[in-house]
């Protein structure tokens, strides 16, 4: 009975990992895809399907794909998915092979997202147990955060969106989670070949080396290293084997090297890509320089477009330095704080680039919506919950109706939508602050717990 019990949630979890695969493949039969390659929320100038088929019919044409300032994503992705853009299946929709690559990245990207959630659970458990806590703190028996963390990525709609609209997020997102997948289970090179691969994809996954070098000096997820020093002079008896590991620079040396390795291997790559076109030099002011100065002022559900619209061109670089150093300011004082938590610490860096970034889009938040499930037991007493689930939906919902009054109705002007991408950006804010507060919350519980405070105790 007790093994029966064990693998009804692992049988019920694949039944949704079956359906979410067969949600996707309705939805892509549907006349004109719904035209959601066409909504600014999912493809932005970075992640749309048209100007990725653009760019490769300009190399097709022996043209430089960056010429006429369509095409600003990788000469890698335009050579592995471009020619998805035109292989047809005789009696199928065109766009069927480039969705069901996108399909394949988010199911291989839920189960890394899933693997990495039982390393996480295993390693919370364990510290539980160091502690002597097993039993004072409640931990979810009827799916692990693994399996949650998997389905809500899965099944956000954020995730689903992205996938049907024909966007290149999902590929950028697996990017991401094979590294955060690498670095916990301490696979060096296929880690340093995720942060590689993210960061030229979207440049803003490069601080996440900061949580990367983290998880493999110390480790996962863990309370702070004095819990259980102070545990253990309680009892009179160290015993070094229920210690977290100390910081270790062996393996982040091992990661510099293979970092240097793959980056050297994907510049190789791109230069002999782009050899009759300008070179690597054309790539890097066509992508990162594009990413950097926000010259594509089309609507997004981002906060940049509207600002740098209005703002004077005279204060134009000051306001950009503004915008992109505001990101790094809150990289210390996180990493700081955090450091004991290296995967919350990446999800929250993941959360803010997501909200501030040049061409946002709602790919960049079922990222970080999917990794939350990491945290469930650590955040099951996060306030404002519902507010923000609520918040979510009503701005999927607004957005396109703002849009559509702007754009199509001529009845609303640019402050109607941009008024959504307001209310998303404070949505995101509040979960960040929230998130923080509570998993520092609970790490205070946890250290009541161990020196015998009250629970209610603040210090």
């Amino acid at each position: 009975m007790e093994k029966l019990k064990k693998k009804t949630p692992s049988f019920s979890f694949w039944i949704w990992v079956i359906a979410s695969i067969i949600f996707r493949l309705i939805l892509i039969y549907f006349p004109k895809n719904l035209n959601l390659s066409s909504r600014p929320e999912v493809s932005t100038p970075l992640t749309s399907f048209r100007r990725l088929a653009e760019g490769y019919w300009l190399k097709q044409s022996s043209m430089s794909p960056y010429a006429g300032s369509m095409y600003h994503g990788s000469p890698l992705l335009l050579s592995l998915l471009g020619p998805l853009t035109v292989k047809r299946i005789e009696g199928q929709p065109d766009h069927l092979l480039y969705s069901l690559v996108s399909v394949i990245a988010d199911v291989f990207s839920a189960m890394l997202i899933r693997a990495t959630g039982q390393n996480l659970r295993l390693a919370y458990l364990f510290s539980l147990e160091s502690l002597d806590l097993v039993k004072q703190i409640e931990v979810s028996e009827i799916l692990s955060s693994g399996d949650i963390a998997a389905l809500i990525y899965l099944w956000n709609p954020f995730t689903i969106v992205a996938c049907v609209g024909l966007s290149t997020s999902p590929v950028e997102n697996m990017a991401v989670i094979l590294c955060l997948y690498g670095a916990c289970s301490r696979l060096i090179p296929l880690a340093a070949f995720g942060w590689v691969i993210a960061t030229h994809l979207s440049l803003y996954p490069a601080i996440l080396i900061i949580p990367v070098i983290f998880l493999l000096g110390c480790g996962p997820d863990a309370p702070p290293r004095k819990l259980f020093l102070q545990r253990h002079q309680q009892e009179e008896v160290l015993n070094q084997s229920k210690l977290p590991l100390g910081f270790s620079w062996r393996p982040i040396i091992h990661f510099a090297f293979w970092a240097l390795l793959w980056s050297v291997y994907v510049l190789v790559l791109c230069g002999i890509s782009l050899k009759q076109f300008g070179g690597i030099w054309e790539m890097f002011k066509s992508t990162y320089g594009f990413i950097l100065t926000v010259e594509d002022l089309s609507p997004n559900i981002g906060v940049l477009w509207y600002f740098f619209a209005e703002v004077f061109d005279f204060f134009r670089n000051f306001f950009l330095i503004v915008f992109h150093v505001n990101i790094i300011f809150m990289i210390l004082p996180l990493a700081i704080r955090l450091c004991h938590r290296p995967c919350f610490l990446a999800f929250v860096y993941i959360a803010i680039f997501s909200m501030l970034k040049s061409y946002p889009s709602v790919g960049d938040s079922a990222l970080y919506l999917g990794l939350l499930g990491w945290f469930v037991n650590e955040l099951a007493d996060m306030q404002f919950s519902f507010f923000l689930f609520c918040g979510y939906f009503g701005v999927s919902l607004l957005s396109p109706v703002m849009h559509n009054l702007w754009i199509w109705r001529g009845t609303g002007n640019a402050n109607f939508y941009f008024a959504t991408a307001m209310v998303y950006a404070c949505l995101q804010i509040i979960l960040v602050v929230e998130g923080v507060s509570a998993m520092l919350n609970h790490d205070r519980k946890l250290r009541n717990l161990t020196t015998g405070k009250p629970r209610d105790a603040k210090s």
